[in-house]
């Protein structure tokens, strides 16, 4: 009989799509975290059920040959990345596992067709946006990090090696400004103090930068003085913007931005069309990976400029543009303006409608629509069959009733991105149940290297 805090022996054979080692002890699992598959370890276990049990690293007896040293001095505390002791061929490796194991079990698909995951040109400093808690140490130095695994204790950065490296000044700078001004700091607890979090956002193609600061209120002396200072200190910082969230939630941003010098936005280039990228505005957090997937999407859809598209939950319109754009192009010379097929973007956030149509009016896409609302709500309301719906949900995937009005709509493709596993294997399941469509490929993309988070394009084709 198991019990808690009995400590044993065993190999860990495989990885959880939580990033956890998987092992096996009198027939029944053990889940252990900071392990590799390969290891031999000595586990403490810490939690015992009936089926399984979950563990604690207490000793590792023989590591495996895919046990990496981490290029992070605190990634054994660190909750912002699970996977830097794990060689990184294990690791888009077992991501690809996951995926497939996934379709098999939850979709019901016998050998599914996915490729080898999409991989960056590197695993290290790819992200574009960080956004930091902050807090005071013991001695009440100002700090600012990711909260250790499965806690609320921060761990203290400088700089940090998956983030854009030109971003790692600012990080380190920034939190003793702060210290010198003596700012409040928001202390969670009590819900109490002012300033929450620091984030800090860059375009990879045109290094230019945004620094903003949350607080719970705007009154901290000094704070336009402060934000003039950091514009002439930093040449790619763009803007410093101050986002207000008063309230008592783990939500990060509030409601209200305001600009205190320079401009509240920055220019990035992404498929060859310039997007303007507020504090909050949501697009892909590793640029290089996001586009490998546009032309992955391209070219498997091989569109002749005729099509008609609609891009369901497409945010500030990251794929909806290029898309339109790409159409654009094919049709020059052969198709007169008012024949121009339709483009169409449906979102239900506001701020992310009006930076879509901004976007596109910069980029001369006239031919672009976009709708704000629920896609169960638009999409049986287009008054016409599209040739290609775009999906790309929120984790939780797709409400059945869009699932239910595209297998009636039949559109002739679909592209499903889905940041979970679960639930893209669930969706996919019903939209191919009854005949209608066929699942024609799936394409992993390592969106967060050194963790264990995948993302997943599939491709549908009616039959």
């Amino acid at each position: 009989m198991w019990q808690q805090g009995q400590q044993v022996e065993v190999e860990i054979t495989d990885l959880t799509d939580e990033g956890s080692g998987v092992g096996r002890y009198q027939e029944r699992v053990i889940f252990v975290p900071d392990t590799v598959p390969g290891d031999r370890v000595r586990v403490r276990l810490v939690r015992v059920k009936t089926q399984y049990a979950e563990g604690k690293l207490d000793r590792l007896l023989s590591p495996s040959t895919d046990r990496i040293s981490p290029r992070c001095i605190v990634a054994d505390k660190c909750g912002g990345c699970q996977w830097q002791h794990i060689d990184y061929a294990l690791q888009l490796q077992s991501k690809r596992n996951l995926v497939v194991k996934t379709l098999e079990k939850i979709g019901g698909f016998i050998d599914p067709p996915v490729d080898q995951v999409l991989a960056g040109a590197s695993e290290l400093g790819y992200r574009n946006k960080v956004t930091y808690p902050l807090g005071r140490s013991a001695t009440g130095q100002v700090q600012a990090g990711y909260f250790q695994k499965h806690s609320h204790r921060l761990v203290n950065l400088n700089q940090c090696p998956v983030q854009d490296q030109r971003l790692n000044p600012l990080l380190a700078n920034v939190k003793q400004d702060i210290q010198n001004r003596g700012w409040s700091i928001y202390e969670e607890a009590q819900h109490r103090g002012k300033l929450r979090h620091l984030s800090l956002r860059i375009g990879r193609r045109t290094g230019e930068m945004l620094l903003t600061l949350i607080a719970t209120q705007a009154s901290l002396p000094g704070l336009t003085e402060q934000a003039e200072t950091w514009l002439e200190q930093y040449p790619g910082l763009q803007g410093v913007c101050l986002n207000l969230n008063p309230d008592q939630t783990n939500v990060i941003f509030g409601q209200e931005t305001r600009c205190l010098a320079g401009r509240p936005y920055l220019k990035e280039e992404f498929g060859g069309l310039t997007f303007f990228l507020g504090p909050d505005t949501f697009f892909q957090v590793n640029t290089e990976v996001a586009e490998g997937l546009l032309e992955i999407m391209l070219q498997e859809l091989n569109l002749q400029g005729t099509e008609r598209i609609v891009d369901a939950y497409c945010g500030i319109g990251t794929f909806t543009l290029p898309l339109a754009s790409y159409l654009l192009k094919k049709q020059r010379g052969s198709i007169q303006p008012s024949d121009l097929p339709q483009v169409m973007g449906l979102e239900v956030q506001e701020t992310a409608i009006d930076q879509a149509r901004k976007n596109a009016i910069f980029n001369q896409l006239d031919q672009v629509e976009f709708k704000l609302g629920t896609v169960q709500k638009l999409l049986p309301q287009l008054g016409y069959k599209p040739d290609v719906v775009l999906l790309d949900p929120p984790r939780k995937g797709c409400d059945r009733t869009v699932l239910e009005t595209l297998r009636s709509l039949q559109p002739q493709h679909l592209i499903y991105i889905s940041c979970r596993p679960a639930t893209l294997a669930r969706d996919l399941k019903i939209l191919c149940e009854t005949g209608v469509y066929e699942l024609v490929r799936v394409q992993p993309a390592d969106f967060f290297p050194q963790t264990s988070h995948v993302e997943s394009m599939a491709f549908l084709r009616r039959l």
